[in-house]
Parts: C-alpha cells; sequence; structure tokens
C-alpha cells in the first residue's frame, strides 16, 4: 500500500513541486495539498494521511502550533519538518510540538523520499547537520545542569533572588547575611556556573526549568 502523505507549504511553486515529487515517485501517494496551517488543521483530521510534510514559515498558524494542533487530532500521523531553517530553538520547539523529524528544503529528492519512508516506519530523520546541533544542545543543557547542580542551597538561594531581580543589598536583607557575604556568594556562583555576569548567571538559572 502507497504511503499516503499531505503537504503543507504556503509557497504555490514548492508545495506542487513536492506534490509532483511524492506522485511521480512508486510507493507514494499525494492525498492532500495545504496552503495555511488553518486549511491543514481542518481538513487532515478527516484525511487522515500517514505522513506530513511541514513547513515551519506559514502566514498566520505557525507550523509549530499546526503540528500542535495535529498530533492531538490525529495522533497516528507522523509529521515531520521540511524548512530553510536550521535555529536550534525552532528545531526543538518542532520537535516538542509532536514533529518526528526535520529535514531542510535543499534535502535532495532521493533522500527526501527515504526520509518519509523512514519516518513512516517511526524512525526520525534528520541531516547530519541538524542532528549535530540536536546532539550538541543536549549536551550544553547537561552541562549546565551539572553546574547548577554544584551549587550549595545558599548560593542557590542567592542565584534565585538574583533571577527574581533583588538588588545585592536587597538580597542582604532578605536573607539576614552582610552585603560582602553576597558578594562572596555571587563570586562563586559565577566560578562554579562559568559566567562573567548577573546576566549570563540568571540565564543558566532560567535554562533549568525550576521556577523562580
Amino acid at each position: 500500500m502507497d504511503i499516503q502523505v499531505s503537504v503543507v507549504e504556503d509557497n504555490a511553486r514548492v508545495r506542487s513541486g513536492l506534490a509532483r515529487l511524492i506522485e511521480l515517485s512508486p510507493g507514494f501517494e499525494c492525498v492532500s495539498q495545504h496552503p495555511t496551517g488553518e486549511a491543514a488543521v481542518a481538513e487532515l483530521s478527516r484525511i487522515r494521511p500517514d505522513v506530513v510534510l511541514m513547513d515551519i514559515n506559514l502566514p498566520g498558524m505557525s507550523g509549530v502550533e499546526c503540528v500542535r494542533h495535529l498530533k492531538r487530532l490525529i495522533p497516528k500521523t507522523q509529521v515531520m519538518m521540511l524548512t530553510v531553517y536550521e535555529n536550534t530553538d525552532l528545531i526543538f520547539k518542532a520537535l516538542s510540538a509532536g514533529a518526528s523529524g526535520y529535514l531542510l528544503k535543499q534535502t535532495p529528492p532521493a533522500e527526501l523520499l527515504e526520509a518519509i519512508r523512514d519516518v513512516f516506519r517511526g524512525g526520525s530523520p534528520m541531516t547530519g547537520h541538524i542532528a549535530r546541533k540536536v546532539v550538541a544542545s543536549f549536551q550544553q543543557t547537561a552541562a549546565n545542569t551539572r553546574d547548577m547542580e554544584s551549587l550549595t542551597p545558599r548560593e542557590q538561594e542567592v542565584l534565585d533572588h538574583l533571577a527574581k531581580g533583588f538588588l545585592y543589598k536587597e538580597i542582604a536583607d532578605a536573607m539576614g547575611i552582610s552585603y560582602d557575604t553576597v558578594h562572596a556568594h555571587i563570586r562563586k556562583i559565577y566560578e562554579k556556573l562559568h559566567v562573567r555576569s548577573r546576566t549570563e548567571a540568571v540565564a543558566k538559572r532560567l535554562q533549568q526549568s525550576i521556577p523562580v
């Protein structure tokens, strides 16, 4: 049975090109084309394709938001992002929303078709460059977590106050310690987190997804 594919892409030329590639390739069928995320959400729950090729930069509803809606409506349908963007934040937003793969639009046709087969079978296809970005981001997150765990409870408390926007004197008053002690704690925090400023320290603190 052919793999049924839908295309969500606002550029008419790109959309028709993808549809033509799929239609002319043995083992594939393009069952629908959609110029917007809104149209895809409205129509795909009826069509229920095996795989959706999704652009990120859509007018109105973004591709990431469209994925989120589709995974609620048709959870068995696999969604693969097909985009010009290599932005790490966008990659993770798309994967977190429920996308199973992430390829660039300049991917050669044969590789794109193989990726559709892969995602249909339960794989998570990505170009080598994007996969390296994902790995690097996970490695950085793990390193940040280790740094944060090296803080003492007192240093963590000081950092929490910094993240809330407290001035050094306000931290001293809130914690019942001297201004110099606050400075000493902050020097140790900077050293352990490998940062050089309050902004960098707070940024690392907020990356940990721990409520302030």
